[in-house]
């Protein structure tokens, strides 16, 4: 058994839970109960720590810090290996072939069995100078000055008609194009000669031609933006990166065509194919290409690499290629290729954690993941699942409910036992399972069609789709269908509010107060009421607690032990300094306001401001979050319906309003929620359309657009169209 006693972390109330081992075991429950604070911050948190201290110092201070949770005991831990729903992230160099190690057996292959024979296996990596291509360094990209965004052809030189930093009026750089008597500085560059125009960009013999010759040391614009930004070898620093994003642009390398590899390694073939082909490829048919190399010389290779493509597809990811960059991967995406990692393995009595693995994936696909799990427990490890999908629960050897509700209203065990106990339990994952079936809507009538004409992007087959305007709309299909292509189609042609799954941008201090845009405003009032300075009232300006700068905690560096982090003994976490702490307005000070839930604080201040900011987020169920709540402590599921209630209070003035997978982290109870929200939306007159798997949203849409059959090069059709069956 994994034993816990008295688990007090974040919201939990004292929990004392023994959870088997070698089982898969899942735990549910409403979003914001406390499952991810069970689940991650204590069990893998503590099993993760333990682990970490059996090194010594001088590695400990290279591993990632976790700190310890609260809780009397935890016994019975493993080491842990955490999959979560992180994308992967990486560098312009990583690929999925990278990070799975398929490139790295396909390069060993080539360099055995290819022709002709040029080397060693290293010889076939893009991240190796004797296999990269020269021209873009092994990125299969090369950046190139963006011409027409470093001028204003309607502004002279003295109006700033040079885009780039440092070219003003007065400044240095502008000094070396207005004083030179080549250029009148005060005439609009859009009445200068096409002569002068190149001149001022490029020099050369465009300026040597000029009337007045200038200086010989004379660097065109683009000349010296590439000499600064594009030709040095120095670190650039977050500035200049900035500038360098804003005038540049990406192209394929026009010498290895993206293929990233020098001419040579492109030349050799195996079984006919190079390898610039096979990484092209789809998965699937990698796969079965793979399988037919029949050499004995390098069997062991070939099993190794079917192995690992079979995986991939088995897992559905077969639409992948695996050149695709890990950077515009999906969060479901990342993590099925995380868990692929570590099937080969054979490591037993290993502790997995999930975070919600079928996030992304079509009910078509949820049982390869459920076996997937089953597979990792039967060679002896243990699986621990958050997870609201009711395919995984069943599957499951026990469930574990955390709630009954959310934040402090939530953090106790509710229910502990097998999926077909919970089907009678009354609980809100009980109660949900069991429900009656809602009535469908009743269909609305479209009142015109928005077009999205002959889509092409990515895999879309020259596609023609009508979205019905007034209505609740739902694109659906498999992963990698085409259906995300779709809608930035439809994005690049109309204006729209989008709501998409990148997290929110938050560090430590960001909360709830300041994410909602009440802050000022409440500030603002504290001001008027007391006299004092506005500034006196945030955290994060001169009302800090001088002790720990507004944080409310203290961390401290123990040299080769883990960072120790503590409540600040002189704010007791209220993060304000004792003289913003003096003032009160209606008999609360700032940290008391801060505290409230956002419920709360919609009656405590008669302010339109205050509730109209508010009520939007009490509209998705997040009524019970405090204004003070750090954003980093939100779960997934509060995340996203946080963004989602703040785009559509942004977006009150919008009609067209797209949303990518809002069910994503909800609970089934809240899943209700969502769509009622959303029926409201489409009721005041909007149109709301939702990439959407969820059968209970999809169920209640206006109508349906699905696009498919399959995924990658089998996909991009439009399959379906039409209201779905009542």
């Amino acid at each position: 058994m994994i034993k816990i006693r008295n688990a007090r972390t974040h919201n939990l109330k004292g929990i004392d839970l023994d959870i088997p081992r070698n089982t898969l075991t899942v735990v549910v429950g409403v979003s914001g109960s406390g499952k991810s604070s069970l689940v991650f911050d204590t069990v893998a948190a503590e099993a993760a720590f333990q682990w970490n201290e059996t090194y010594p110092p001088f590695l400990r201070n290279r591993l990632p810090r976790h700190s310890r949770p609260e809780a009397d005991s935890i016994e019975g831990l493993s080491p842990v290996v955490i999959i979560d729903q992180r994308r992967l992230g990486g560098n312009a160099r990583s690929t999925v072939g990278t990070t799975t190690d398929t490139w790295t057996y396909l390069r060993l292959l080539f360099s055995r069995i290819g022709t002709p024979h040029i080397g060693e296996s290293n010889r076939f990596s893009f991240n190796d100078p004797r296999g990269m291509c020269p021209a873009c360094d092994g990125i299969g990209r090369v950046l190139t000055s963006d011409v027409d965004r470093m001028l204003d052809l309607d502004r002279s030189l003295k109006e700033g008609a040079i885009l780039l930093p440092g070219f003003g009026d007065g400044q240095y750089w502008y000094r070396q194009y207005a004083d030179i008597g080549s250029f009148d500085p005060a005439t609009p560059l859009r009445e200068w000669s096409k002569e002068q125009r190149q001149a001022l960009l490029y020099g050369g013999e465009a300026a040597a031609k000029l009337g007045t010759r200038p200086p010989k040391d004379y660097e065109g614009v683009v000349e010296r933006f590439e000499r600064i930004y594009l030709r040095t070898s120095d670190a650039l620093s977050d500035r200049k990166q900035a500038v360098l994003e804003r005038f540049t642009r990406a192209k394929t390398c026009p010498e290895c065509d993206g293929a990233r590899l020098n001419e040579q390694a492109r030349s050799v073939r195996v079984g006919g194919e190079t390898i610039t082909r096979m990484s092209r490829m789809e998965i699937r048919d990698l796969a079965a290409l793979i399988a037919t190399i029949d050499d004995v010389r390098v069997a062991p290779v070939v099993e190794s690499l079917h192995t690992r493509l079979t995986a991939l597809d088995d897992i559905g990811l077969g639409y992948l290629s695996l050149d695709r960059g890990t950077t515009t991967l999906s969060g479901g995406e990342s993590q099925r290729i995380k868990t692929i990692r570590h099937l080969g393995s054979s490591l037993i009595e290993v502790l997995y954690v999930f975070d919600e693995p079928t996030v992304g994936l079509h009910p078509r696909d949820v049982g390869d993941m459920t076996a997937l799990l089953k597979r990792l427990r039967d060679k002896g490890n243990t699986v621990l699942v958050v997870e609201h999908d009711p395919d995984v629960m069943r599957e499951a050897d026990a469930i574990i409910e955390i709630g009954p509700g959310a934040g402090e209203h939530g953090g106790e065990l509710v229910f502990h036992g097998p999926f077909t106990e919970l089907l009678t339990a009354d609980t809100p994952t009980g109660r949900a399972l069991t429900r009656a079936t809602a009535d469908g809507p009743r269909r609305r009538r479209a009142r015109g069609r928005l077009l999205i004409e002959h889509a092409r992007r990515n895999n879309l087959k020259d596609i023609t789709v009508g979205i019905p305007l007034g209505v609740l709309t739902v694109v659906t299909g498999v992963a990698g269908s085409g259906k995300s292509s779709l809608m930035a189609e439809l994005l690049d042609q109309h204006p729209a509010t989008s709501i998409d799954q990148r997290a929110i941008a938050a560090n430590g201090r960001s909360t709830l107060l300041t994410y909602s845009g009440i802050g000022p405003r409440l500030r603002s009032i504290y001001a008027r009421a007391t006299n004092a300075p506005a500034a006196l009232f945030s955290s994060n300006s001169t009302g800090a607690c001088p002790e720990c700068n507004g944080t409310g905690s203290i961390r401290t560096d123990l040299a080769f032990m883990d960072d120790h982090t503590v409540v600040c003994e002189a704010c007791q976490g209220r993060r304000y300094s004792p003289e913003a702490l003096a003032h009160r307005v209606r008999g609360r000070t700032i940290a008391d306001t801060e505290d409230l839930t956002v419920t709360e604080a919609v009656g405590a201040f008669d302010d339109p401001q205050i509730t109209a900011a508010l009520a939007g987020i009490i509209d998705v169920g997040l009524g019970y979050l405090r204004l003070g709540q750090t954003l980093p402590t939100l779960s997934g599921g509060e995340n996203q319906r946080l963004k989602i209630a703040t785009a559509l209070r942004n977006g009150a003035n919008a009609d067209l309003y797209v949303l990518d997978e809002p069910t994503t982290g909800l609970h089934l109870s809240d899943v209700d929620t969502l769509v009622e929200n959303l029926q409201r939306l489409v009721d005041a007159g909007n149109t709301v359309i939702v990439v959407e798997h969820h059968l209970d949203v999809i169920r209640r849409a206006d109508w349906l657009v699905e696009i498919g059959p399959e995924a990658g090069q089998d996909g991009g059709h439009l399959v379906f169209e039409g209201a779905p069956r009542p």
